[in-house]
């Protein structure tokens, strides 16, 4: 598949390993920087998504996407663990539950270009899941810069796979790729933020680092089981 991204946030914050490796299946090894596991937000629309070589269809093609993630790798290969993904394509949901097996949750979305940035609101309406919530208000500030090897901000943006689980236990892998991430700082302001607490992990209020980056194309290719 290829896709676009638009106007992303990552929003991070450093949780306790422990609170983390419990969620997470016994043959996935949760990545730390500096000695500690990162607990991610990242809201953003998605443009152009289609098959490679297909045209995008207008009503399918683009709608805003919410995600939770943390960091992991299998068999040395670092990638990205989501917990919950929400997005306003009910077809995209249940097409990615079934395709790719990942957490997909149906949400009432809107983002939109405010005066102040990005002005981003999600309530998940899904059965399968609960309220969770996030109204934030976002935008970039400063340079672009691309994220140095060994540096924080490398460790939580440059990683190439996704792993999924299916409901009988194969752990599954879908490659993907990008050109380096353009990131900017950012700054937000969260007026409503429940996308954590199912998970009950303790964080601070406010994230303790947070980027923008204004475009992502990307393709992405099938998932595959992983072998260890």
């Amino acid at each position: 598949m290829a896709q676009n991204w638009h106007d992303l946030l990552f929003a991070h914050w450093p949780v306790p390993a422990e609170g983390i490796r419990r969620l997470l299946p016994a043959r996935l090894e949760l990545d730390l920087c500096d000695g500690r596991a990162w607990i991610g937000i990242v809201p953003f629309t998605m443009s152009g998504v289609r098959l490679r070589g297909a045209p995008a269809l207008p009503w399918f093609s683009a709608f805003p996407e919410l995600n939770v993630r943390t960091y992991v790798s299998a068999a040395g290969k670092p990638g990205v663990w989501f917990f919950s993904l929400d997005a306003a394509n009910p077809v995209a949901v249940e097409m990615a539950r079934c395709w790719f097996h990942l957490r997909y949750f149906r949400a009432g979305m809107n983002s939109k270009a405010g005066s102040g940035g990005i002005v981003y609101s999600s309530r998940r309406s899904d059965r399968r899941g609960g309220s969770e919530t996030l109204e934030v208000i976002y935008g970039a500030r400063g340079r672009y810069f691309e994220a140095e090897r060994g540096t924080l901000e490398h460790f939580l943006t440059e990683r190439y796979c996704l792993y999924a689980q299916k409901p009988s236990g194969e752990l599954l892998r879908g490659e993907i790729h990008h050109a380096p991430w353009k990131l900017q700082e950012a700054h937000a302001s969260f007026a409503a933020n429940t996308m954590l607490e199912n998970l009950r992990i303790s964080t601070s209020h406010s994230p303790t680092l947070l980027h923008f980056s204004k475009l992502q194309e990307m393709i992405a290719w099938a998932p595959t089981e992983v072998q260890i």
